[in-house]
């Protein structure tokens, strides 16, 4: 039974909430194994919690927040009412990247409560590192951020500790080394950017750009011979449209805030793009 508490912990660029009714209407209706290589802020595993899956990210901090909610959970949660909402606290918390030795003898529990932290007070919640791999993104200056979610932590551990999800950290290409006749794979990368403004793919430092696009969709194809489903959201860009024309596509209408431009905010068109009818 889905515990309807276990939602993303964190705001996540690209975030998929607002569109789960749509991706809902394309995901299997049996699977062995899910696999979520881009999980970033896990809408959609929360959504479907399956009983086995595996889920990863490029950004190790993140991979390691969603270990720690899953095996310290109360730790966690002591750790972030601790954390201050003002600019010069923010400011500090923030900078602890910037010396490499002290960021890395930090134990995972403050590692994950800093990001938890600067995701709840940074401006517009924009998740952003420069190409040091250093959190950039400012002060958001908010009366009452949610920095301790204690429901959805307790919620999320549980849901983590009752099924079999394996959480690693690395490429996309080796999250889905595994994968099989059976499973299904749900792609949600950095998407190609609709505009020279819209180019945002700071969640890492490495970026992702045209060559890591046509990376997947060569992952796509190796997936559809071996007869794993695969369903992907993307923009819906004259390139990523040409790169999957062998592909079923639909294009969706989703909200987005975070664009240099005022004119490319609101509604814009995506994509879900699939191998299987």
């Amino acid at each position: 039974m889905k515990n309807g508490l276990a939602v993303p912990f964190i705001k996540w660029v690209g975030g998929k909430r607002q569109l789960l009714n749509e991706i809902s209407l394309y995901i299997p209706k049996k699977i062995n194994t899910y696999f979520e290589p881009f999980v970033g802020g896990g809408a959609v595993l929360f959504h479907i919690q399956p009983e086995k899956a595996l889920i990863n990210d490029f950004n190790s901090d993140l991979i390691t927040t969603y270990k720690i909610i899953r095996n310290n959970p109360f730790e966690l949660l002591e750790s972030l009412k601790k954390h201050q909402n003002t600019s010069e606290y923010f400011y500090n918390i923030r900078d602890k990247d910037r010396d490499s030795k002290e960021y890395r003898n930090i134990s995972d529990i403050e590692r994950a409560s800093r990001l938890i932290y600067l995701n709840k007070t940074c401006y517009n919640g924009l998740f952003r590192v420069n190409s040091s791999g250093q959190f950039n993104t400012p002060f958001g200056s908010y009366k009452n951020p949610n920095i301790v979610n204690e429901p959805t932590i307790k919620a999320v551990s549980q849901y983590l500790n009752n099924s079999k999800v394996e959480i690693i950290t690395g490429d996309f290409e080796k999250a889905v080394n595994d994968a099989k006749e059976g499973d299904f794979v749900y792609f949600d990368p950095p998407y190609d950017p609709v505009t020279d403004t819209a180019n945002f793919t700071g969640y890492t430092e490495c970026g992702f750009g045209r060559t890591e696009q046509e990376r997947l969709k060569g992952l796509c194809d190796e997936l559809n011979i071996k007869g794993v489903k695969f369903l992907l959201s993307n923009s819906s860009t004259e390139y990523i449209r040409s790169l999957y024309k062998d592909y079923e596509q639909v294009i969706v209408k989703a909200k987005r805030s975070l664009n240099a431009n005022g004119k490319g905010r609101g509604e814009v068109d995506e994509l879900l793009i699939r191998n299987y009818k």
